[in-house]
This record gives C-alpha cells, sequence and structure tokens, in this order.
C-alpha cells in the first residue's frame, strides 16, 4: 500500500481514524500486502525488459521508451518498500510501529519507519510525476517533434519535484520532531496533499493531454494523404487504445486510496467515530483499506500488461499480428528502387527525407501495443507499393 497513512504511524500520537485502520486485522493486511508487492515485483520487470526491436528503421530516437522504464523503475523500487515492510512488521511488530521508547535511546524503531514510508511515498510519487511527463511527451512529439532530447527536463521535473514535495510533507508531519509530532490536522493535511497532488495531476492530466493526442493523431493522418482510410483509423484505434489502457489501470489501482482517505477523513471531523449511524462508513473504510493494499504494489503488471498484452513475457519475439501500413507523404534519405528510364530494371536512387517522416516514426511509436490475439505494427513505407512486387512496378504485366 502507498498510501500517506503509513507515515502517520509512526507518531505515537494518532488520530481515531488512523487508530481505527491499523488496528483492523494487521496481520491479515500486512500478509496481504506482502503477497501483492512480491507478485507485483516478480510480475512487473516485464516492464524493464529490453523492448524488441521496431520492424522499420528510426532516425530519431525518442524520449516515450526511457520515460516508461523510468517509471517502471520508480514503481518497482516503492513495491520493494513495501514488501520490505510489510514483512519486518509480520517479523517484528514491536519494532516496525516505529513509537519511540520513552529514554529516547532506541531510535531505530522510528528511523525505520519513517524512512520505509518516505522511501513508499518518494518513489510512488516520482513514478506518477513519471506517468505525467509521459503524457507530455506523447503530445510534444507529434505537436513539436520532441526527442530524446527532452529526456534530461524530465529527470529534473520528475526527481525534482518529487524530493521536493516529499521533504516538504515529511517536515509539516514530523514537526517539531517524530516523537512529539502534532496530532492536529494541520500539519497532516499539507503532507497528504504533497503526497495526493501527484496522483491527482496524473489522473486528472494525463487524460486531457492524451485526448489532445488522440486529436492531434487523427489531424495529421488526415493532412498526410488527404484522406481518412481504414488503415488511418487503425492507427488512431491503436494509439487511443493505448492511452486508455494506461489510465484504466491508474484509476484500478488508485482510485481505492482517493476514496480511503476522503473516508477517513470524514471520520476524523466527526466527534466519536464509533457512531452507530458511522458504521457503514467504517466499514467502507475497511474494507477500501484492503483493496487499496492488493492493487497499488501492482499497477507495474498491469501497465506492463497494458502497454505490452501477455505476449509482453516474450517481447523479444517477432510480431506475428496483423502490420498496419500506408504511404509516406515524403520519403527517406536512403536507398531506395525506382524503374530505370532505360526499362532495365529498377535502379537505386537517393531522396531527401522530409519532416513528416519524423512523425510517422512518431506515430509507429505511439501506437506499437498488442493484445491477447495479436500484435499491431505500424511500419512507415515510403513508396506507394512495394517494389518487390512486380504488379507494383509500372510497363510489367501486372499493369495489363
Amino acid at each position: 500500500m502507498a498510501s500517506p497513512r503509513l507515515a502517520t504511524f509512526c507518531c505515537p500520537a494518532r488520530d481515531a481514524a488512523t487508530q481505527l485502520v491499523q488496528d483492523f486485522q494487521p496481520h491479515a493486511f500486512h500478509a496481504l500486502s506482502l503477497g501483492a508487492a512480491t507478485l507485483g515485483l516478480a510480475l512487473g520487470l516485464l516492464l524493464l525488459r529490453p523492448a524488441r526491436p521496431s520492424l522499420g528503421p528510426r532516425t530519431r530516437p525518442f524520449a516515450a521508451p526511457r520515460v516508461l522504464q523510468a517509471a517502471a523503475a520508480c514503481d518497482l523500487l516503492g513495491c520493494l518498500g513495501i514488501a520490505v515492510r510489510s514483512a519486518v512488521w509480520l517479523g517484528l511488530p514491536d519494532f516496525a510501529v516505529g513509537a519511540p521508547a520513552q529514554n529516547g535511546t532506541d531510535i531505530w524503531p522510528s528511523v525505520f519507519c519513517v524512512g520505509s514510508a518516505m522511501w513508499i511515498q518518494l518513489l510512488y510519487s516520482a513514478c506518477f510525476w513519471w506517468l505525467f511527463c509521459y503524457a507530455v511527451d506523447a503530445y510534444l512529439v507529434l505537436r513539436r517533434s520532441a526527442g530524446l532530447s527532452t529526456i534530461l527536463l524530465y529527470h529534473m521535473m520528475a526527481w525534482g519535484l518529487a524530493v521536493l514535495l516529499c521533504v516538504e510533507g515529511a517536515i509539516m508531519l514530523y514537526s517539531p520532531s517524530v516523537s512529539r509530532c502534532e496530532r492536529g490536522l494541520e500539519h497532516a493535511i499539507p503532507h497528504y496533499i504533497t503526497t495526493y497532488l501527484p496522483l491527482l495531476l496524473v489522473l486528472v492530466g494525463n487524460p486531457i493531454l492524451f485526448q489532445k493526442t488522440v486529436t492531434a493523431v487523427t489531424s495529421l493522418l488526415k493532412r498526410r494523404q488527404g484522406v481518412y482510410t481504414d488503415n488511418e483509423r487503425l492507427v488512431g484505434a491503436a494509439v487511443k487504445t493505448r492511452f486508455f489502457k494506461i489510465i484504466l489501470v491508474l484509476l484500478i489501482c488508485w482510485l481505492p486510496n482517493v476514496i480511503n482517505e476522503s473516508l477517513l477523513f470524514y471520520l476524523e471531523l466527526q466527534p466519536d467515530i464509533n457512531a452507530v449511524f458511522l458504521k457503514p462508513v467504517r466499514m467502507a473504510a475497511k474494507t477500501t483499506w484492503f483493496i487499496l493494499a492488493t492493487l497499488n504494489p501492482v499497477q507495474g503488471f498491469l501497465l506492463a500488461l497494458a502497454l505490452y498484452g501477455w505476449a509482453g513475457c516474450s517481447r523479444d519475439a517477432q510480431p506475428t499480428g496483423k502490420e498496419i501500413q500506408w504511404e509516406s507523404l515524403t520519403t527517406s534519405a536512403t536507398e531506395r528502387a525506382f524503374p530505370s528510364p532505360d526499362g532495365g530494371g529498377l535502379a537505386p536512387r537517393k531522396v531527401t527525407r522530409g519532416p513528416m517522416d519524423t512523425y510517422d516514426e512518431a506515430l509507429s511509436m505511439l501506437s506499437e501495443a498488442s493484445d491477447n490475439a495479436s500484435t499491431i505494427e505500424i511500419q512507415v513505407s515510403s513508396g506507394s507499393r512495394s517494389t518487390e512486387d512486380p504488379c507494383c512496378i509500372p510497363g510489367t504485366h501486372g499493369d495489363l
């Protein structure tokens, strides 16, 4: 689980809502969290495996693959923190709780409690920022032809904002110290805001950017040929499906966190959370508490499944699915075969690469996806037809 409540567990003085979820079946909760984290670590490694080579040549490197790998690395490291914290709690519950000793000599329980909570928050916060950078890059790569040079800016944005928000929230929460951190909401609210701000940005901002990207893809495909054929529709549908799966995974894995935090805040505002009329709210908070412990650690695997499908287990294999080809408005600066003027066969000719080739490669990169049934590969073809097919060569029997 990646809830800001983990950090409040380290304070000796806890609010009633935090104590409610902390005392509800703790052994079952941490066992479930450890199992989900272990599964997420094992399956989430799929997203970090080297991707299979693209069928078509690419002359311009893109930042999107590295952005997704950075997000996957942050997710796995955060998942590792969840697994370690739950394992230590199950083995040494008194140590993992982190309540400091009265004489102030035993500081290691507090160090572990605060350190593991901040580790989880920092890594998942950075993961959210990286996913937001992916949405930004997908939009810019079509609108402004952004390339690999922007990866440094994304690093500064993801890690800089994640560290800044995490440190600021921790300072406000543990003021003046862990052993005397205040119980009031005015100290906890900044911590919750800095934790959920990247998550809410991804849940709200990414759908908007993805929609703008899909609109730009549709406009670009129409502009390339002046028509919108079935091939162009398949390309646009592949991009839209890829983005929809990403948003669906984020909603499934992190919407329980938002619901659970809203319910706990509502309980904190009540004078007596044990009131009879609040029983449904307490049950809903406990239920979502267990749900988020299950879904948070498996985000990496679900993202790999959304991006690469079940075929992601063998991403180095060549695709066997349907191939979508379209004609490029411009040709690349490579040796290509054209009919010779004297009719004696095909003669190589070097042509210049135009700006639309970059967009073709960007479309191919954005629409790479696979599912259970087939793999969709978009290959940019520079000629109007394949030069290996004699029916496509003027002056041959294919014109008859």
